[in-house]
Order: structure tokens, then C-alpha cells, then sequence
């Protein structure tokens, strides 16, 4: 693939992490670099295709969380059709009650704040994002919002601990 391409590709990312994940939102975006039937998966969120359940999901996101905002934290990284971005991010509930969450749910302006990074990868096909594939903090997110509860002791510690001992 050449280079220009790979730029391009990157391009395309840089601006759906700007306008999708990014504070203000531009949802607009979703149909013009989402794929018809592409998908956008996260554990937090579960596999979401389609321009109308990415809509949906981002739309209810913002509702519940307003200043919602992720934004890359390393040069994006492209390989034929695919590029590669690390980010940070997160809001504040202050919104109605939320409930897309793999566990538990949120009542209205819980007030609860979430801040967690993640990498996301992405597959471009003809000019479109058909997948965005991602692992976030969603286990760090979920303990922020008393959803799951905090370890007893940090891996660190333990593993401190067993070879102290040993």
C-alpha cells in the first residue's frame, strides 16, 4: 500500500476521533466515514453496527455523560488497511439515567466521573471505517462509577508481597 494511502487513512481516523469521540460532537461524521453496516465495538458498549445503533449509542453517551471527550494520545499507526490509536478520556454523569453498561446502571446525575484509556483499531475500506475495535479501561470506568468494586489490594502489591515472601 503507499504511503499516501496510508496517510490518508490516518486522516480519516484523526477526523472520526475528533468529531465522534471528541468534545464538541459532530454525529454528522457517522455517515460520512462509517461504512453502511461498519462496526464500532467496545466492551463497554458491545458490538454496535449500522449508522442508526451508532447514532443511538453515541446520542445516549452524551446525553447521560455532556462533556464526554476522548482524544488520541500517540501518533496514529497505519499498516495496509488498518490504523492503530492510543486515547484518553472521559465525563462526567450529569445526565439522565444510564444503563449501557455491560453491568449495573446509572440513575439520573449520578455525578459520577470516569477517565480511562484505551487503543482502538481501525479497518478502512474504500475511504470507510467498516470496524473500530477497541479495548478500554472499561474495568477501571465501571470501579469509577461503583458499578464493580474496588481490588483489596493492587496487583502491584500482591505480587510485591508473594516475592518478598518467597
Amino acid at each position: 500500500m503507499s504511503q499516501a494511502k496510508l496517510e490518508a487513512n490516518k486522516a480519516l481516523v484523526e477526523r472520526w476521533f475528533k468529531a465522534f469521540w471528541g468534545n464538541p460532537a459532530d454525529l454528522n461524521i457517522i455517515e460520512e466515514l462509517l461504512a453502511p453496516n461498519g462496526l464500532v465495538h467496545y466492551p463497554m458498549h458491545g458490538p454496535i453496527r449500522g449508522h442508526a445503533a451508532v447514532r443511538k449509542m453515541m446520542t445516549e453517551f452524551r446525553e447521560a455523560f455532556p462533556d464526554l471527550n476522548f482524544w488520541g494520545t500517540s501518533p496514529l499507526i497505519a499498516e495496509g488497511d488498518y490504523v492503530v490509536g492510543r486515547w484518553d478520556g472521559g465525563g462526567t454523569h450529569t445526565g439522565p439515567a444510564f444503563s449501557d453498561l455491560p453491568v449495573g446502571k446509572l440513575p439520573a446525575a449520578s455525578g459520577k466521573k470516569i477517565r480511562f484509556t484505551g487503543t482502538s483499531v481501525f479497518r478502512i475500506e474504500n475511504g470507510k471505517i467498516v470496524e473500530e475495535i477497541g479495548e478500554e479501561g472499561a474495568l477501571v470506568a465501571l470501579q469509577q462509577l461503583d458499578l464493580v468494586s474496588q481490588p483489596n489490594e493492587s496487583y502491584a502489591e500482591k505480587y510485591e508481597a508473594e516475592a518478598a515472601a518467597a
